[in-house]
């Protein structure tokens, strides 16, 4: 029996994957949580085959979250489930650990195949994220100003791109005002930006969705 956990702050979305992996008589799902944090707590106590986890959500996001179970855990399979598409987030994901990343808008079939071959050992990385992992290999040296963010930074850049206030990005990462402020000069000085309507502009140019 495949023991899986979901982790996502959307109800809907647990029960959907809930009850597209259950109808695999192989698959059971052992816990649910709504943010990283609680996540993180039931790792330590207990054990599963494989963790589903969104990227934004409450408290710690997925990116964090995956880190420390990296940390924490480094034998258990991460499986990212985002609304981002595939080449905003897949490729720093993975590299960070992920055995593998799909957008909410896949197939259930995807979904169980996934599941099936990153618990058999092995990653789950489709065609366009392979093309863009070889992409990345080949341009280490040629890097666009947002590549060279780290993934907190870019996290932030994406919500500053999405015109949200330093208060309300805050709110959303559960981190202060003064953090966000630091984190938004840091990428203004990265990528050489003036300020939030260039950020907004840059990824508008760059098709870059916030």
């Amino acid at each position: 029996m495949i023991r899986i956990l979901i982790t996502d702050d959307h109800a809907i979305v647990r029960q959907g994957l809930a009850r597209i992996l259950e109808k695999d008589q192989g698959m059971e799902i052992v816990a649910e949580y709504d943010n990283g944090i609680d996540a993180l707590h039931w790792l330590r106590a207990n054990d599963c085959d494989i963790a589903l986890i969104d990227i934004s959500m409450p408290g710690m996001s997925g990116i964090d979250l995956l880190k420390q179970i990296r940390e924490e855990k480094p034998k258990l399979p991460v499986l990212v489930i985002s609304i981002y598409p595939e080449d905003q987030y897949a490729v720093r994901l993975i590299k960070a650990g992920a055995a593998g990343y799909l957008t909410k808008g896949c197939a259930p079939a995807i979904v169980v195949e996934a599941v099936h071959q990153i618990v058999s050992g092995k990653k789950y990385i489709s065609p366009v994220v392979a093309e863009m992992l070889a992409n990345e290999c080949g341009t280490q040296d040629g890097k666009l100003p947002h590549e060279t963010l780290s993934d907190r930074e870019y996290q932030i850049f994406l919500l500053l791109a999405s015109a949200k206030t330093v208060s309300e990005i805050a709110d959303t990462l559960a981190l202060s005002g003064k953090t966000i402020s630091t984190y938004r000069s840091r990428i203004l000085e990265k990528m050489h930006l003036r300020n939030n309507a260039e950020i907004m502009h840059y990824a508008i140019e760059k098709q870059i969705q916030a």
